[in-house]
Formats: C-alpha cells, sequence, structure tokens
C-alpha cells in the first residue's frame, strides 16, 4: 500500500491513496458529448473519455482512436475509417475526428486506447453514433390537415385546435436489420409503430426560429417492426408553431408532419415509408384542444381505440393534405428532447367549501399531472387548473398567470375508473384544484411528471447553514423548470419566453448543477437565427416576441453563454461558429448606441432593483437608480475583453488591435462620464455602478480599495447589510464582495432571511426563486414564482468560493482547479460534488473548534493548485500526488495531482 504523510511536530495524518499496480480505466464514452448519439449532423464528430486509476497523479500520455463500420471491424483493426495512430497528448475531450469522409445515414462505431504515467490500457468498450439524412435525402412531404375542422378554433388572439392523428400501413418483407424514423411534426409529435411509442421524448422536437430553422429527430425503430404490415402513426399537437396567445406569440400555421422511415434488410434491399397524401388524417380525436398557455382538454368519448394498430378501420378518416414546407432549413436537432426526469407524489388534498378540492403537491413544479384510477361520471368533466400560490382562503392564485388558462379537462366515456395524462402542454405550479368529482380522492391516484431537456444532474451541494441549503435546492428546482428548448424567463404564465438576460451569468452557476452545454449550445443557435439583418440581438430568442432594442445588457447573454461553453466544457466550436455573428452585432451598437465613446441605449436598467417601499415593483428613488449609459458601457467594455478572446481562438487576431483601441477609448470616456475622482464613487453611487465597474475593470488603477469600500458602506449602511442589486448588479455581487475581502458580507447577504434576499423568499414558503425580491407584496400579480434570474452569481460563489471548485486560470473545463475557498465567520461545514467532463471532482471540509479538515478528490488527467491560508496551519504534504509545496508569506500552495486527499492542521 502507498501512503501520503501529513507531517507537523508530533501530528501524524494518513491518507490511504491508493495500490500500487492499480488498473488505469476508461470510462463514460460520448460523441458530440452525448453517448450513442442518433442522427448527428456534423461531418467531423468529436469524441470524449474519462480515465481513473486507483493510484494517485495520473496523467494521460498519448491517445489512438479508431473508426469502422462495423464492431466486428472494429474489433479485428480492419477495414477502419480512422485510425489516428498513437498521438503524444493529455487531450481527452471533443478530440476531432480525421479520417475518411463519413456517410449519411451510416452507423459507425469507435474505441480509444489510451497511455498513462501508470502504463497502458486495453481498447475501451465499443461506443457508436449513426449520421443523420443529406439535404438531398428528403423524399417525404408535409402533411397535415389544413382547415379549421372543428366547432370553437381559431388561429386567432386565444387560439384553440384540436390534435390531429395521422397513419399510413405499410409492409416489411421481413424482420429488418435496421430501421430509422426520421420525423418533425410542428408543433409537436408523438410517434407509434404498432401501438408503441417510438421514443420517450416529449414535445419533440426541438423549437427554433421557425423562419429560420426547423428540426427534426431521429429514432432507431428496429425493434418496433414486424414482418408484414405494420402500422406508423402520429400524433400531432400544437406546440410553439401553431402560436398560442396575441403578443407573446406568433403564429406560424397550423400543424404538420414531414416523416421518413427508412427500412433495411438483411438482404441489401431497402423500404423506404414517407409522408405524402397516402396517409389518412383525421382531428376528430380525443385531444380536443391543446395550448401550452391554456392546457389540454381530452374528451374520452372521442377516443379512437386501436388507430395506432393495423386493424383499426380509418375509412372515415380524411386523405391527408398536402402542407406547405416550414420556411427554415430543416435541420437534425443537435440536443437531447424534453423528457419525463423525475415523479413527485403529491402531499396533501383538502376540499373546499364549493366542493373543489386542492392538491399540494410539496414543491413548485414543472410538467403535469397523471390521473391513475381516479373515479369519473359520464360526460361529467373532470378539471385540474394550475397554480403556485394560494389565496388566503385556500383557493388557487391565478393573477399571476396573466392571460393562461392553464386547465386541463378530461371527460369520461362512462360511469367508472379512468387513467390519463395530456401529451403536448407543461404547467409551473405546486397546487391543483380539482373539480367534476363527487368524492375525496386518494393521493395516489396523483402523480407529478417533472420535464424538461434531458441531461445529467452533475452537482450536489450542501452546508452548515440551512437557509444555504434550501436557496439551492430553490434553484435546483428553478433552473431546470425553466428548461424548454431553451433557458426561459417563467414556466407559468402566458410568457415562458427564452429571454436573454437573466442567464449573462446565470448559465455559469447552472453548468455546475446540470450539463447544460448541448442546451445553450442550440440556444446560441437560435439567438443568431433571432438575429436581424443589420445585427441587432432580439432580447428574447428565438424571437416570438421579436425585441429589437439595440441595448447592451439583455444580448451580452449571447457572448457570456459562449464563454461559459468554451471555459466549462472545453467547447470552442460555437465560438467559431457564432463569432461573424458576434462581431457584426458589436459593430451595429456602435453605430446606433456609441456617442463620445459611451454606450446611450439601455431599455431595462437593473431591472427589479428592491425599492424603497415593499409595495412598489420598481423604485422610484434616482438615487437608487443605475443610470442606463452605466449599464449599458461597463457591459460593452466586458464584451470587447471577450472579442479580444474570441478573436484568438478564431484566427481573427487582425480584429483584437481594434478592439483593445476602442476598449481603452471607452474606459477612458466612461471614467470622465461617470467616475468622482474625488469620492472614487461612480455616478450616484449604487451598489451596482461601483460593483460593474469593479468587477468589468474600468476602475482607474490605484482606486479599486476605495470604489470597493463604497461598495460596502452603502450595502452595510444604507442597506443594512442586504442585497440592493437587480438583475445586473446581482451576476458580480458575491463574487465581487469576495474576490476583494469581505466574504463575510456576501455570506450575510447569502444568509439573510429578511427583506430583501432569497432567504425571504424562503420565510414566504418558496420552493422556487420568485421574479421579484418583494413578490409577495408589491405586485403578486406581477411575480412569477419561478424565475431565476436573481441568482445572479449565487451558484459561482458557492462553488467556487465557498466550495473552492474553480477553473485554474491557465486552462478551461476544469483540466487544472484552482481551489481556495473561503471561510467565511459563522459557516463550519462545506460539501460539494462537480461532475466536470473529466470526471467528478469533491470538495468537503469542516471548520470548528480549532480545527480544519477537507477532503478533495480530483479526477483522472487533471489536476489542482490548493491555496489555503496560513493561519490555518495546514500540515505540509507528502508522498503521491503531491507535485509541490510551496510557502507563501499569507499561506501554503500545493500541486496536487489526480486522487483523493485529506487535508488537516
Amino acid at each position: 500500500m502507498k501512503h501520503i504523510y501529513f507531517l507537523i511536530g508530533l501530528t501524524l495524518s494518513i491518507l490511504v491513496a491508493g495500490c500500487q499496480g492499480a488498473t488505469v480505466k476508461i470510462e463514460s464514452l460520448k460523441t458530440e458529448m452525448q453517448e450513442n448519439p442518433q442522427g448527428l449532423g456534423t461531418s467531423t464528430p468529436r469524441f470524449s473519455w474519462q480515465i481513473t486509476s486507483g493510484q494517485p497523479d495520473l496523467q494521460q500520455k498519448t491517445y489512438q482512436i479508431q473508426v469502422a463500420r462495423s464492431e466486428q471491424d472494429l474489433k479485428k483493426g480492419t477495414n477502419l475509417l480512422w485510425d489516428s495512430g498513437v498521438i503524444p497528448s493529455d487531450l481527452s475531450i471533443l478530440v476531432p475526428y480525421s479520417g475518411e469522409n463519413l456517410s449519411p445515414r451510416d452507423v459507425y462505431y469507435w474505441r480509444v486506447k489510451i497511455s498513462t504515467n501508470q502504463g497502458e490500457t486495453a481498447w475501451s468498450k465499443i461506443n457508436h453514433w449513426s449520421m443523420t439524412l443529406p439535404d438531398s435525402g428528403w423524399k417525404a412531404q408535409w402533411i397535415g390537415e389544413n382547415a379549421l375542422s372543428n366547432p370553437g378554433e381559431t388561429n386567432q388572439k386565444n387560439t384553440r385546435l384540436a390534435a390531429r392523428y395521422l397513419r399510413k400501413p405499410f409492409d416489411s418483407k421481413q424482420k429488418p436489420k435496421r430501421a430509422v424514423l426520421y420525423i418533425s411534426g410542428q408543433g409537436a409529435h408523438e410517434a407509434y409503430i404498432n401501438g408503441k411509442r417510438v421514443s420517450n421524448d416529449v414535445l419533440a422536437p426541438a423549437v427554433s426560429w421557425f423562419p429560420e430553422k426547423v428540426y427534426y429527430n431521429t429514432y432507431d425503430v428496429t425493434s418496433l417492426i414486424g414482418k408484414n404490415t405494420n402500422m406508423l402513426a402520429v400524433k400531432l399537437g400544437n406546440g410553439r408553431y401553431f402560436g398560442m396567445r396575441d403578443a407573446w406569440s406568433i403564429m406560424f400555421g397550423l400543424p404538420r408532419l414531414l416523416a421518413q422511415l427508412e427500412i433495411e434488410y438483411s438482404d441489401g434491399s431497402t423500404d423506404v415509408i414517407v409522408s405524402d397524401n397516402s396517409w389518412k388524417v383525421t382531428s376528430k380525436g380525443p385531444i380536443i384542444a391543446n395550448n401550452e398557455f391554456d392546457g389540454e382538454e381530452y374528451d374520452a368519448r372521442l377516443e379512437l381505440p386501436g388507430w395506432d394498430k393495423t386493424d383499426y378501420d380509418d375509412s372515415a378518416w380524411k386523405q391527408a393534405d398536402i402542407m406547405d414546407a416550414p420556411k427554415g432549413k430543416l435541420t437534425v436537432q443537435p440536443n437531447p428532447s424534453i423528457r419525463v426526469m423525475e415523479e413527485v407524489k403529491p402531499v396533501s388534498i383538502t376540499k373546499l367549501a364549493d366542493g373543489k378540492f386542492i392538491m399540494d403537491m410539496g414543491q413548485n413544479m414543472v410538467g403535469w399531472v397523471t390521473i391513475n384510477r381516479l373515479k369519473g361520471k359520464k360526460d361529467q368533466p373532470v378539471t385540474m387548473r394550475f397554480a403556485e400560490l394560494l389565496n388566503p382562503d385556500g383557493t388557487l392564485y391565478m393573477a399571476n398567470l396573466r392571460g393562461a388558462k392553464v386547465t386541463d379537462i378530461y371527460t369520461p366515456v362512462k360511469d367508472g375508473e379512468f387513467s390519463w395524462e395530456p401529451s403536448f402542454v407543461f404547467h409551473g405550479f405546486r397546487f391543483v384544484e380539482i373539480s367534476g368529482l363527487d368524492y375525496q380522492p386518494e393521493l395516489s391516484s396523483f402523480t407529478g411528471k417533472v420535464i424538461y431537456d434531458e441531461m445529467e444532474t452533475t452537482g450536489q451541494f450542501e452546508t452548515s447553514n440551512e437557509t444555504i441549503n434550501q436557496i439551492f435546492k430553490n434553484a435546483y428546482w428553478g433552473i431546470r423548470g425553466n428548461y424548454r428548448n431553451m433557458p426561459t424567463d417563467c414556466p407559468q404564465r402566458d410568457e415562458r419566453q427564452g429571454w436573454l438576460g437573466d442567464r449573462t451569468t446565470g448559465c455559469f452557476g447552472e453548468s455546475f448543477i446540470f450539463n447544460n452545454a448541448l442546451l445553450y449550445s442550440k440556444w446560441l443557435q437560435d439567438i443568431e437565427d433571432s438575429q436581424s439583418p443589420q445585427g441587432s440581438i432580439s432580447d428574447v430568442s428565438p424571437r416570438y416576441w421579436t425585441i429589437f432594442n439595440d441595448d447592451v445588457t439583455w444580448p451580452a447573454a449571447y457572448f457570456y453563454g459562449a464563454k461559459m461553453l468554451w471555459q466549462n466544457y472545453g467547447d470552442t466550436e460555437p465560438i467559431k461558429k457564432h463569432y461573424a455573428s458576434m462581431k457584426r452585432y458589436m459593430e451595429h451598437i456602435q453605430e446606433v448606441s456609441m456617442q463620445d465613446y459611451v454606450l446611450t441605449k439601455d431599455t431595462y436598467g437593473d431591472w427589479c432593483m428592491p425599492p424603497e417601499s415593499q409595495e412598489l415593483i420598481h423604485s422610484r428613488d434616482p438615487s437608487r437608480t443605475t443610470a442606463g449609459p452605466v449599464l449599458s458601457t461597463t457591459v460593452y467594455y466586458s464584451l470587447l475583453d471577450l472579442m479580444c478572446e474570441f478573436a484568438a481562438i478564431t484566427g481573427n487576431e487582425g480584429d483584437i488591435p481594434g478592439y483593445k483601441e476602442l476598449a481603452a477609448r471607452l474606459k477612458d470616456a466612461y471614467n470622465a462620464r461617470f467616475f468622482n475622482v474625488d469620492s472614487a464613487l461612480y455616478d450616484n453611487n449604487t451598489v451596482t455602478a461601483n460593483m460593474l465597474s469593479l468587477r468589468l475593470g474600468l476602475v482607474p488603477e490605484g482606486y479599486e480599495k476605495k470604489v470597493f469600500g463604497n461598495i460596502v458602506r452603502k450595502t452595510e449602511v444604507d442597506f443594512n447589510g442586504h442585497v440592493s442589486t437587480g438583475v445586473l448588479g446581482i451576476q458580480h455581487l458575491m463574487r465581487g464582495l469576495t474576490e476583494h475581502g469581505n466574504v463575510n458580507l456576501a455570506y450575510k447577504i447569502a444568509s439573510n432571511r429578511t427583506y430583501p434576499s432569497w432567504g425571504y423568499m424562503i420565510e414566504k414558503g418558496a420552493t422556487t426563486i420568485w421574479e421579484l425580491w418583494n413578490g409577495d407584496t408589491a405586485d403578486p400579480a406581477m411575480n412569477s414564482a419561478n424565475h431565476v434570474m436573481l441568482l445572479g452569481d449565487l451558484l459561482i460563489w458557492f462553488y467556487e468560493d465557498l466550495a473552492g471548485i474553480k477553473n485554474h486560470p491557465e486552462t478551461t473545463a476544469y483540466k487544472k482547479l484552482l481551489m481556495e475557498p473561503k471561510f467565511p465567520e459563522g459557516l463550519s461545514h462545506v460539501k460539494a460534488a462537480y461532475k466536470s467532463v473529466y470526471g467528478e471532482i469533491k470538495s468537503e471540509w469542516k471548520k470548528e473548534n480549532g480545527t480544519f479538515h477537507w477532503d478533495i478528490t480530483i479526477p483522472g488527467n487533471s489536476s489542482a493548485v490548493i491555496r489555503l491560508p496560513k493561519a490555518l496551519n495546514i500540515i505540509t504534504p507528502t508522498g503521491e500526488g503531491v507535485r509541490n509545496v510551496t510557502e507563501t508569506e499569507t499561506g501554503i500552495e500545493i500541486e496536487l495531482g489526480s486522487g483523493s486527499y485529506q487535508l488537516n492542521n
């Protein structure tokens, strides 16, 4: 056995680090950040893997990747499409394919072998991926029912439309070798073969800005097809394609389907079944209405038993209409779809005086309720309405849902038990009002289905402070509840849009908890697709509500999102892909907003800063309001810094001198106009004005400490140690206070339970994050109880500053960590874990009664620099994995390789 000894005086601390000769393993093989993905649209897929060992300081030295068309060829090492050879490199994420041209539709298999400082590995397990159709490969036509066919249907204002049901029989001469369904059902589809769902995806395909891009899905359906006659059937819902409400959405047209089923047989022959006018369609089925804002109505009296199987009589159905193709380019969906990710059981059901029932799920959630064996009466609708809050009398509070009806209705066909769940809606809710029953139902009759984009939960976080623990839990529920193929502002009212400003730094914190790389990569494409020809970026993207304000603070999310994907996942492709678009925006803003090197346009200010009275939504006090040019100029300055980095990545180094010169002129002009040299405050001395100037690098050299002093005094004296910022200031507040030496004030802000604070929301019963600091007292009808914009940089602070899980400035993707946790007074324990692209990072420290103990885990092929203050009297470590120890004036710095370690005093 090998040990690491930590010695000081007569004290001895021992850590078992592993055994000699421990096996190096390759794990978590991924192609384009997915395991065995279907239907990739890139000609150069990228490969990633993780390595583990029982011994510390594991470092990859070389890799070799092989790709073939079959597992057999790959195992034999013959007929390879690519053999990288032995490449001297420690690169183990996003290694690009560099072999023969890949053919559309085909399946490919790959494996990797590596050598490390601890020896070589065997070949990894074999993973695979498939390619999608070429643009020219589509033979299918868009089909549907090109009419409003049912009473009350409308495509105006509050839209109403029944689901479409489509079906097509087809023959298979034998059990297929491989069968793949390529399908785009706009707005949303559920596909079946012989009565079985082809996928667990819901609300697929992903939403987009349809005039530019329309996504389709790829499904391997080989196991669902039998010999002889089969049935391909599709339900079409309205989604975002058939608009939901005037002002908040756009009408793109009636639902339509594009489907192409390609079957390959063992003898090499093929069949192709396509959507065309040989299909049958009806809108006379049981889903008589579906609208994401309003809910789904299901009339069981109109059920079509067996409609998705071969022996159903569809003679009363219509011949499908050929529909116009959407304007946007048909593109394979680049990110996983939404799925049911968790189930929640209700905690109580209460009967109201009017005979209705209120069910409490115990948690504000997003999804729907499934009915399990509920007793109904023939022709008597059972209605469920959804809300986040209750009135004082126990009834639903609906005002903050605005125009959204959020109502699901099921009408039984007979007396007796029934089970049901909707197909094409979702709700943001904690409470459900149930009517239409003549008895009090059991809790077991209901299940909450939690939906969001399929992704791994990557982060865990807890501390000795229960307020912080609940804030983290509220953030967890709020973030995933606002993932709907795009990060949305809210999931419950008649909005649910991709507001950019909510995510500018929020995306960094979110990425600790969820592997959101593919979601954000897709959303950046939505943003570019929604950009105007002149370069304006819509503050809502996809631009179902087009807002070309030519401001800076909201569009900044486009740039910061790209930086997050690079910094946290090591992915530079989004930067390369969108650099020209970003540059066009930067130049456009100079033309329309820059005057004497100050940016003048601003729309939202420091949105939702806590006003002087809890009854107000927005402050009326000029001393609390940060000027628009201060906000726009500081943020634009930060974008110039990002563009310098992006230019270097993309090979546009010639742009850098121009960015730097403009930044220098902007900084001089900004300080000349807004900085008071004598008092070292910016403009009217708001915390936001000072903090943005400080953190984004505009403070003149030598004045940083004075500016920070103003921030602290303003916070402690004028706001009694509470937050005084809105959406923009909160993006930098917690890190800014900590970086400049006042982690105790940051901790006080995070721990507060009085207004305004995250803890105040908890005191008032919140289980997610509110839109307003004073959402209970200002105008509750304005307050979404599930927003995440006010989280700002809090989650980043949790992980980077409290837990010490932070990228080293020299690297990205946590290839090298800088672990320098801060220890605010009153906090005695932090435990965090984060699954990075290299593997899981763990940090757990305890500090009480003069003792300090810290457990650290660093994944294979990565390393960490540990920094701790001298006051902790850390025992100097030696042994395997300890690369270097340096005593500094203020503390100790330790460089560690991968492995698990303990530090003590």
